[in-house]
C-alpha cells in the first residue's frame, strides 16, 4: 500500500500561482509542431520501424519561437505555456508509431488503404489511451514520485526549468530559485539540425548531387553478398539517439542478412534446377534483393516475433507488479481524494468525463463500419486496452519511452485476438480488418497512453495542471490523427508502381463469373497520362502466405496492370524506367503475418520458425533480439546508416565521460546528461528536417515524374559523384561532412547555448 503521508513535492511553480498556461498560442505552437513531428515519425516508423520521443525537441522549440517573439516585442511564454505546448505536440509521434507500425498490414492482407479506416483508427486510438490512462494519474505520478523515474519526461522538465523565462523564475517555489538560474536554452542547435537535415536530403533526393544509397556487390566467394548505406540526416538522426550499443546491434542484424544468410542461399541454391518455394523463380536467377523478399523477410518476421514476445515476457514480473500497484493505488487514492481540497496542480478532468467518453469511442469503434468491429472484437479493445495503457504507462516511468515494448504488447494483442477468433470459428478473410483494427486501435492507445503518462509527471514537476494538460493532448492527438491518414495514403500512392502484368504474372485470367462484383479504378500517377481505361480491381492471395498482389483487369478478365504498392511493394521501376524508393514497414509485415498465419494458416513455418530461433539464440548470448531481429528484416542499408549516427553517439559520448565523471556523476546521471545534450537536439533537428524533406518530395514526387527523370539523366551522365564510377565513394564525403556537423555540436565547438 503507498504511504498517502509522505511530504508532498513542491513543484518548480507553486500550486498558488496564477501564470498564463492553458492559452491559444502555446496550443497553436505545440498542436502545429506535433503534427510536424507526427508527420516525420510516420515516414521513420514506416522506413525503420522505430520513432524517437518528440517531448524535448518541441519544448526547444517553443521555448526558441517564444524568445525570438520577445525579441520582436511580443510577450515571452511562461513555463506553464511551454509545458502545455510540449503535452499538446508530443502526441503525434506516438500516435505516427501506432499508425505506421499496423495499418501498412491492410495492402499485404488484400484490403486497399482507406482513409476513413486510417482516420477512424488513428483518432479513436489516440484518444482512447488518453482517457484510459487519466485515472492512473494520482496513483502513477503522484503516489510513485521518487519511484518511477520517467527519464525523459523527467529530462523534458529539465528543459523547460532551464528554459524559463524571467516572469517564471520570479514565481517559482524558494527550493527551486536556484536552479539553472540565470541559463537559458536555444533552440538554435535544433533549427540548424533541421535546416542541415532539409537541405541535405533535398541536394541528396531531390536534386541527384550524390548517391543516397553507396552500395558494393561482392563476387566470388561471396556471391550473392552485399553492404550497402542509406546515408541521410534521419538515419544518422535516429543512430545518435538510440546510442551505439541498439545501433551496433541493428546492424549486425543487417550483415547477418546480407553477407551470411544471403550468400549462403546463393551458394546451397544456385545449382537447383526446379523453383524452392516461397520462391518464384530460380535461385540462380535471383539478385540479392529476390532472395531477400522470399526468403529473409520470413525469418526476419520470425525473428521479430519472437523478439517482440520474449521483450514482452521478460517485462512480465514488471507488468504484474505494474497492474497490482495500479489498482491497489487506485483504491487508496480514492479515498484520499475524496477527504481533500484539491488545489490547481491537483485537478484532473472528472471521472464522469472519462468514462463517458470511453463508451462514445467504444460505441463508435463498434459501429464504424471501415472497422468491421463486431462485439467480441469491441471487449476485446477493452480488455487489453486498459491492461496495456496501465502496462505502458508503468513501464515509461520505470524504463522511459523508446525503451518500452509497444510493438511486444501489439503483437500480444493481435495473438490473444486471432486465437479468439480461431476459437469461435471465425477464420477467412472476412475477419482481417476486425483483428487489425483491435491490434491497431490497441497499439495506439498504449503509445500515446505511455506519452501522456510521460507529459503529465513533466506536468507535475514543473507545476502545470493536469486537467488543462490533458485538454491539450486531447486536441493535439485529434489534430495529428486526422492528418497523419493523408499523409500516410499519399506517401503509399507516390511510391505506387504500375508493371506490365505479363511480366510478372502471364496468363492471369479472372473468373467471368466474379467480374460484376469487382470494384473499378483507373490507373493513376503520370502513367494515368497514356492509358485513361477504367479497369476491375483483383486482388490475388499469395498462396504460400505472402502479401496479397492487386492487379487491374479489363472487361474479358485478362490482367492488364500489378498495381505494386509503395508501402512493402517490390517493383521499384515504373513503366517508363524511373524509379522510386519502397517503404519497407517492417512491423506492419510481421501484423499481417501473425494475421494470416492464424487465421488462414497458410506462412512457410518452417523459415518463420528459423527465424524465431535467431531470436532465442541472441538471447541465449546474451544480447538483445528484437533490436537484432530489426536489422535482419529492414534492408542493411537502413541499419548501416542508423549504425554510422551510434558510432558518432560513441564517440561524444567516450570523449565527455572523464568530465562528468570528475563532476561527480553517476551512470544513471551520465545517460541522462546525454540524452539531453546538444548533440541530440541536434539529431532531433536531422530527424525532423530529413523526414520533412522526403515526405515533400514524396508527395511533389507524382507531379514531378518528367523532371525527375531529367535530372537522374544528366546526373547518372555527367555528376561522378551520382553515376560516375567512383560514385559509391566519392557520396561519403558530404555524408562524413553531415556526421563532421553533428560530432562538432555535440561536444559544443560551434552553437553554444548563450
Amino acid at each position: 500500500m503507498p504511504n498517502l503521508e509522505k511530504p508532498a513535492y513542491r513543484p518548480f511553480i507553486p500550486a498558488g500561482s496564477t501564470l498564463p498556461e492553458f492559452t491559444v498560442r502555446s496550443l497553436i505552437v505545440g498542436t502545429l509542431l506535433g503534427i510536424i513531428f507526427g508527420a516525420s515519425s510516420l515516414f521513420l516508423t514506416l522506413k525503420v520501424g522505430l520513432t524517437v520521443s518528440a517531448s524535448i525537441p518541441v519544448a526547444v522549440i517553443s521555448i526558441a519561437l517564444f524568445k525570438v517573439w520577445a525579441r520582436l516585442g511580443g510577450k515571452d511564454a511562461t513555463i506553464l505555456e511551454h509545458n502545455i505546448a510540449q503535452t499538446a505536440g508530443s502526441a503525434g509521434e506516438s500516435i505516427a508509431f501506432g499508425v505506421g507500425v499496423t495499418m501498412p498490414a491492410i495492402l499485404i492482407l488484400g484490403f486497399d488503404l482507406e482513409v476513413s479506416r486510417v482516420l477512424l483508427v488513428a483518432v479513436l486510438g489516440g484518444l482512447l489511451g488518453i482517457l484510459m490512462m487519466i485515472p492512473l494519474r494520482r496513483a502513477l505520478i503522484v503516489q510513485q514520485h521518487g519511484e518511477l523515474k520517467y527519464p525523459e519526461g523527467t529530462a523534458c522538465a529539465e528543459v523547460l526549468k532551464a528554459g524559463a523565462s524571467v516572469e517564471s523564475r520570479q514565481e517559482a517555489d524558494p527550493t527551486h530559485r536556484l536552479e539553472g538560474q540565470g541559463a537559458t536554452i536555444s533552440g538554435k542547435t535544433i533549427f540548424v539540425g533541421f535546416a542541415l537535415g532539409l537541405i541535405y536530403k533535398t541536394a541528396n533526393v531531390a536534386f541527384k548531387l550524390w548517391k543516397d544509397v553507396p552500395e558494393k556487390v561482392f563476387g566470388a566467394p561471396l556471391k550473392g553478398g552485399s553492404i550497402s548505406a542509406e546515408i541521410s540526416p534521419e538515419m544518422v538522426g535516429v543512430g545518435y539517439i538510440i546510442g551505439p550499443r541498439i545501433a551496433g546491434i541493428m546492424a549486425a542484424g543487417g550483415v547477418l542478412s546480407y553477407l551470411v544468410l544471403i550468400p549462403m542461399i546463393k551458394f546451397f541454391g544456385q545449382n537447383l534446377a526446379e523453383v524452392l518455394p516461397p520462391g518464384t523463380k530460380l535461385i540462380s536467377e535471383m539478385s540479392p534483393n529476390d532472395i531477400r523478399s522470399d526468403y529473409i523477410l520470413y525469418l526476419g518476421a520470425g525473428a521479430v516475433a519472437a523478439g517482440g514476445m520474449i521483450s514482452l515476457m521478460r517485462s512480465l514480473p514488471t507488468i504484474w507488479h505494474g497492474i497490482k500497484h495500479s489498482f491497489s493505488d487506485l483504491a487508496a487514492v480514492r479515498g484520499a481524494a475524496a477527504s481533500e481540497l484539491r488545489g490547481r496542480t491537483e485537478q484532473d478532468l472528472s471521472l464522469r468525463f472519462v468514462l463517458i467518453g470511453i463508451v462514445v469511442l467504444l460505441a463508435a469503434i463498434t459501429l464504424a463500419p471501415p472497422l468491421h468491429m463486431n462485439l467480441l472484437g469491441a471487449l476485446l479493445i477493452v480488455i487489453l486496452g486498459f491492461l496495456f495503457v496501465t502496462v505502458s504507462s508503468r513501464l515509461t516511468g520505470e524504463i522511459g519511452s523508446s525503451s518500452n515494448p509497444v510493438s511486444g504488447m501489439t503483437i500480444a494483442t493481435l495473438l490473444f485476438t486471432c486465437l479468439a477468433f480461431l476459437a469461435v470459428g471465425w477464420t477467412g478473410k472476412g475477419y482481417y480488418v476486425t483483428a487489425l483494427s483491435v491490434g491497431a486501435i490497441v497499439c495506439i492507445a498504449c503509445s500515446n497512453g505511455g506519452t501522456t503518462s510521460q507529459d503529465l509527471k513533466t506536468g507535475f514537476l514543473v507545476g502545470g495542471t493536469p486537467k488543462r494538460q490533458q485538454i491539450a493532448i486531447l486536441i493535439g492527438a485529434f489534430a495529428s490523427a486526422v492528418v497523419l491518414g493523408p499523409i500516410l495514403l499519399s506517401l503509399n500512392q507516390s511510391a505506387t508502381t504500375y508493371v506490365d502484368a505479363q511480366s510478372v504474372a502471364p496468363g492471369l485470367q479472372v473468373p467471368a463469373n466474379q467480374l460484376a462484383n469487382l470494384p473499378k479504378e483507373q490507373v493513376g500517377g503520370s502513367q494515368a497520362q497514356h492509358d485513361r481505361t477504367v479497369y476491375r480491381v483483383w486482388h490475388q492471395p499469395d498462396p504460400v502466405g505472402g502479401g496479397s498482389q492487386k492487379f487491374l483487369v479489363n472487361e474479358a478478365g485478362q490482367a492488364v496492370w500489378l498495381v505494386d504498392p509503395g508501402i512493402n511493394g517490390t517493383h521499384p521501376e515504373r513503366a517508363d524506367g524511373s524509379t522510386v524508393r519502397k517503404f519497407d514497414a517492417p512491423k506492419a509485415v510481421l501484423v499481417s503475418y501473425i494475421i494470416k498465419g492464424i487465421l488462414d494458416r497458410k506462412l512457410p513455418w518452417e523459415l518463420v520458425i528459423l527465424g524465431a530461433l535467431i531470436a532465442v539464440v541472441l538471447e541465449l548470448a546474451g544480447i538483445s533480439s528484437l533490436a537484432f531481429a530489426v536489422g535482419v528484416y529492414l534492408p542493411v542499408s537502413v541499419s548501416m546508416g542508423v549504425f554510422a549516427g551510434g558510432a558518432i553517439r560513441w564517440a561524444v559520448d567516450r570523449a565527455d565521460r572523464p568530465r562528468l565523471v570528475n563532476a561527480g556523476k553517476n551512470p544513471e546521471e551520465i545517460a541522462a546528461e546525454g540524452d539531453k545534450s546538444p548533440g541530440v537536439l541536434m539529431a532531433s533537428g536531422y530527424i525532423a528536417g530529413g523526414a520533412i524533406a522526403g515526405i515533400v518530395i514524396a508527395l511533389m514526387a507524382a507531379g514531378l515524374e518528367r523532371t525527375d527523370r531529367v535530372i537522374t539523366d544528366w546526373s547518372a551522365k555527367m555528376n561522378p559523384f551520382f553515376g560516375g564510377a567512383n560514385a559509391d565513394l566519392l557520396s561519403l564525403i558530404p555524408f562524413v561532412g553531415l556526421m563532421a556537423v553533428l560530432w562538432l555540436a555535440a561536444r559544443g565547438y560551434i552553437l553554444k547555448s548563450r
